[in-house]
C-alpha cells in the first residue's frame, strides 16, 4: 500500500494538471497532434478539388493521367514519456526541483494524451533504464504513471540519453509521439537521436535551472556535480570566473539548440520556478500552424 504521503501528492498533482488540461489547454491537443499519424492506403484518379500537393507523380508519369495518393488517419496514437531521472533533476534555486517541475509536465502530458482518446507509456532512464510502462490509455493508468515519478528511486546518477534512444526504438516498433523530457546534460547522442528521429515523432523538452545559466556574486562557492560526485571550488567574487561559467553553459546550450536545428526537432523549453503552461500553449500553437 502506498504511503498517505505519496496518495495526497498524487492526488493535488491530477486535480493541478487536470485543471490545466480542461481549462488551460483545451482542444489544443487534438489541433497539435491530430492526423500525426497516417498511413498510405491507395491511388485514384485526380478529381475536381483535390490538393495537387497530394498528386503521385510516379503513377502520373506512368499512366499519362493525374492520380492522387490517399492516406488513412490513425485516429489513435502511441505516446511516450522519456523521462530522465539522473542526480542533475534534483537541483532548483527555486521553489520547486526540476523533478518536480517534470512530474507536473509528464503528468499534464499524460492527462492531454487520455484526453484525446491516445495511449500513453513512460521510460524512466539515468545512465540506465529504471522502469518502463508501456503505452494504455485510461485515467488508472496515467495515475499509475505519476505513482511511478513520485515513488521512483533511481539505482543510476548519471544521464545516458543514447540508452534512453536506443530503448525506444528496440520497445516502440511503430511509430510514435515521444517527448523527451531532461536537462539534456548528456553528449554523444546524436547518433541516437538522428535514428529516433527517422522512426518517431520526437519532441525534446529541456528542464532547466537558471542557476545552470548564470551565477551570482557570492563570494567562494563550493560546487558539487550530482551525477559525477566531482567538486569544485569558484571564487564568484572574480567577475572572469562569473563571465567563464556562463560563457561554459552558453556554449553547450548553443550546442544543444544546434543538434534540434540540424535535424529538425522543434524542442519546449521549461525553468523551475515558472509556469511550463504557456511553452506548451506556444508549442501547440506552432505545431498546429505548420499542420
Amino acid at each position: 500500500m502506498l504511503p498517505s504521503e505519496i496518495i495526497k501528492k498524487i492526488r493535488r498533482i491530477e486535480i493541478h494538471t487536470t485543471h490545466i488540461v480542461n481549462e488551460l489547454l483545451a482542444g489544443q491537443w487534438d489541433s497539435a497532434f491530430r492526423g500525426s499519424g497516417i498511413e498510405f492506403e491507395e491511388v485514384r484518379p485526380y478529381q475536381f478539388g483535390d490538393d495537387v500537393r497530394s498528386i503521385d507523380w510516379n503513377v502520373t508519369a506512368r499512366t499519362g493521367h493525374p492520380y492522387v495518393k490517399l492516406f488513412r488517419e490513425e485516429r489513435e496514437m502511441a505516446v511516450m514519456l522519456l523521462v530522465d531521472q539522473s542526480a542533475s533533476q534534483g537541483m532548483g534555486s527555486h521553489w520547486q526541483t526540476k523533478r518536480e517541475q517534470v512530474t507536473e509536465l509528464s503528468a499534464t502530458l499524460a492527462f492531454s494524451a487520455i484526453k484525446g482518446n491516445d495511449r500513453v507509456g513512460l521510460t524512466l532512464f539515468t545512465d540506465g533504464i529504471e522502469k518502463f510502462v508501456p503505452p494504455r490509455k485510461g485515467k488508472r493508468h496515467v495515475l499509475r504513471l505519476i505513482r511511478e515519478l513520485l515513488y521512483c528511486q533511481p539505482m543510476g546518477a548519471g544521464t545516458s540519453l543514447t540508452k534512453a534512444l536506443e530503448h525506444l526504438n528496440r520497445t516502440m516498433t511503430r511509430r510514435t509521439v515521444v517527448f523527451v523530457i531532461s536537462d539534456f546534460q548528456d553528449t554523444g547522442y546524436e547518433r541516437s537521436l538522428k535514428v529516433a528521429r527517422s522512426k518517431h515523432d520526437i519532441i525534446p523538452v529541456v528542464v532547466a535551472d537558471e542557476r545552470e545559466l548564470t551565477m551570482p556574486n557570492v563570494g567562494l562557492i563550493r560546487l558539487r556535480d550530482a551525477e559525477t560526485g566531482q567538486v569544485t571550488m569558484l571564487d564568484t567574487f572574480s567577475r572572469a570566473n562569473r563571465r567563464a561559467y556562463e560563457q561554459h553553459a552558453r556554449s553547450r546550450m548553443e550546442e544543444r539548440d544546434a543538434l534540434f536545428r540540424r535535424l529538425n526537432l522543434d524542442p519546449i523549453h521549461v525553468y523551475t520556478g515558472e509556469d511550463f503552461v504557456e511553452p506548451l500553449q506556444r508549442f501547440f500553437h506552432r505545431r498546429e500552424n505548420r499542420r
